[in-house]
């Protein structure tokens, strides 16, 4: 297993000292689900939770509990199914534990049996996701956040800047001076194309901004569940379809995905023509930014199989959004 630079060796030892303050044995047994930006442990006893430990150079607390609080108010105000938040025995939901002299921040969620969408991708109704999304921008237009309320934007600065908030696309690994010349003018393009869409409320607004299919809990019992809000914060409501098609992008099925997604969309939520036909430029940025990732993120076991090729394909993908105006088009009609 690969080791997130933000999170230490023994992130671990925090999950394993965060069991007493939710009510469990210290020697339950504990099971490394996922290391990307934080670990997530499952609590494997008899009463199954999951464990997830913050790394501590990208979410502050009140940005942990705001995320923990729209994932709540979605689960209870909304058709919208995500994990029920365990709070601790003194009634906290983010909790800090120390270890070592470090303090790193934990909470926990419920387990949602079954296995994730990444798992098994043909049984995933991309029209139900849709519908899911449009009811999740709904309720971010017109819910009534807290006070305290705290989460950070993904703009053009921190999405394609060298500021970027994953990372400087122009790092990303293996990018040759060729492919960095076209992913730049595809860049500008996108630039100028959502430089002139703007960020007005009926088009930007919270999201979850990262529903790849590694993030989407198939329960054979139910619908679909969303997980880790992590990501989550102020955005083009149509970055939440780029993130569907994360790392597929220039796949067969990147067409009939954003076609039967929109169809599911459109039955909950008007999306009018003049922003479908910005999704090719919704997909390009999101490209970019998981060219960036990867070049961050280099020693995780996601990118590493990735790294080799990811740049290239990037490159080959800007040639088409710059010079293939039937990109996507009968997928978004």
């Amino acid at each position: 297993m690969s080791e997130n630079a933000g999170l230490p060796k023994h992130h671990h030892e925090f999950a394993r000292a965060a069991l007493r303050c939710y009510g469990r044995a210290p020697d339950a047994p504990l099971r490394l689900l996922s290391l990307s930006e934080n670990a997530t442990y499952l609590v494997d006893d008899d009463d199954p939770m999951v464990l997830r430990v913050h790394r501590p150079d990208y979410n502050d607390v009140d940005a942990i509990r705001s995320e923990l609080a729209w994932m709540s108010a979605l689960r209870s105000q909304t058709p919208v199914r995500t994990p029920h938040l365990i709070e601790t025995t003194d009634g906290d939901a983010v909790q800090p534990v120390a270890v070592a002299g470090r303090v790193l921040h934990v909470d926990a969620v419920t387990f949602i049996p079954g296995c994730t969408a990444e798992e098994k991708p043909e049984a995933v109704g991309f029209d139900e996701l849709g519908r899911i999304t449009g009811a999740m921008h709904d309720h971010a237009e017109r819910w009534l956040r807290p006070a305290d309320f705290t989460r950070f934007r993904w703009d053009l600065e921190t999405i394609l800047s060298p500021r970027a908030r994953w990372g400087d696309w122009r790092a990303a690994p293996n990018l040759t001076d060729a492919d960095a010349a076209v992913i730049g003018r595809a860049v500008d393009e996108i630039t100028r194309r959502l430089s002139e869409f703007g960020c007005g409320p009926d088009r930007f607004g919270l999201v979850h901004a990262d529903l790849r299919m590694a993030n989407l809990m198939l329960d054979p019992a139910g619908p679909l569940t969303v997980i880790d809000f992590d990501d989550s914060g102020w955005s083009w409501y149509l970055a939440d379809l780029g993130a569907v098609v994360s790392f597929i992008e220039d796949s067969p099925d990147c067409d009939r995905i954003i076609a039967d997604w929109l169809r599911g969309y459109r039955e909950v939520r008007e999306l009018p023509a003049g922003h479908a036909a910005l999704i090719p430029t919704f997909v390009m940025t999101r490209r970019i930014m998981l060219s960036a990732w990867i070049g961050t993120h280099h020693d995780s076991d996601a990118a590493i199989p990735l790294a080799p090729t990811f740049a290239a394909g990037t490159a080959a993908l800007a040639e088409r959004y710059l010079g293939d105006p039937a990109w996507l088009r009968d997928a978004i009609r």
